[in-house]
């Protein structure tokens, strides 16, 4: 079979694409979560645990084209009609836990910031590399569903998913340690980030519940959509910074006033 054809061109430019929008919640993860190893591992934490996912997602890649349908078969359920109804599957178990740890992780992290009083000594609670590398991992293969049963969608050929795996992961590679330095230089928007987190959380939780059909008081689980995502994501970052800029604003008023009432020297 020739993989080197026009039409596999085009479908693994548009695989890599896919990989790279599908991964920005998982990048933002990687990003908080490194900072948690010891300050002079972050940068091989982060390459390691991508590293090691990518390869892990590849073989997750080869499980799924070989064994979807033990992925898709209901392994247990619940039918009180009118109240709640499920059947899970695998994939459904996988995803719903992931988006519970990182609703969990987001707001343990910012109940974290709003009751320390010094930064400085208030910084979280260190683990060891491995320990992250792993956490990294983990986290990694629960965003990778979506991402592999989409690509699946797009083509059969397993060297082109697989390509473009490894590409998006040396982008993640890249683009990981951009990141860290962004929020570790502006750090108001840690914030933000974990709130993104938060909302990365619902929205896995929310497809969890719909691959097991969930209906709760009669009414089904719908995922949110990507673009729904990505407009809460906008509509945040805008907010964040009208916020800022606004607050400077004040805070700049505030001291032209005590400027004019102070006493003249």
């Amino acid at each position: 079979m020739d993989l080197f054809t026009l039409d596999n061109l085009i479908t693994l430019l548009l695989l890599t694409m896919l990989q790279v929008v599908l991964g920005f919640d998982n990048l933002l993860y990687i990003s908080l979560e490194s900072k948690r190893a010891p300050a002079h591992q972050q940068a091989s934490v982060r390459k390691w645990g991508i590293g090691i996912a990518i390869v892990l997602r590849i073989v997750l890649l080869f499980l799924l084209t070989s064994l979807i349908s033990v992925f898709k078969e209901p392994i247990f359920g619940m039918n009180i009609p009118g109240k709640l109804e499920f059947d899970f599957n695998v994939h459904a178990v996988i995803v719903l836990l992931g988006g519970i740890f990182i609703i969990y992780t987001a707001t343990k992290e910012i109940m974290h910031m709003m009751v320390i009083d010094d930064f400085d000594q208030g910084e979280r609670k260190q683990r060891s590399a491995t320990t992250v590398v792993i956490w990294i991992v983990l986290m990694n293969l629960v965003f990778s569903f979506d991402s592999i049963l989409s690509a699946i969608a797009l083509t059969d050929v397993f060297a082109i998913m697989a390509f473009a795996i490894v590409v998006t992961g040396a982008l993640m590679i890249w683009l990981a340690d951009h990141v860290s330095e962004f929020l570790q230089k502006n750090r108001m928007y840690e914030v933000l980030g974990l709130f993104i987190l938060f909302v990365v959380g619902i929205m896995l939780i929310s497809e969890g519940g719909h691959l097991a059909h969930m209906k709760i008081l009669g009414t089904e689980v719908t995922p949110m959509t990507k673009a729904t995502f990505y407009f809460v994501i906008v509509v945040l970052a805008c907010s964040d910074v009208v916020q800022s800029r606004y607050q400077r604003k004040l805070l700049r008023e505030k001291q032209a006033m005590l400027n004019k009432n102070s006493p003249q020297a």
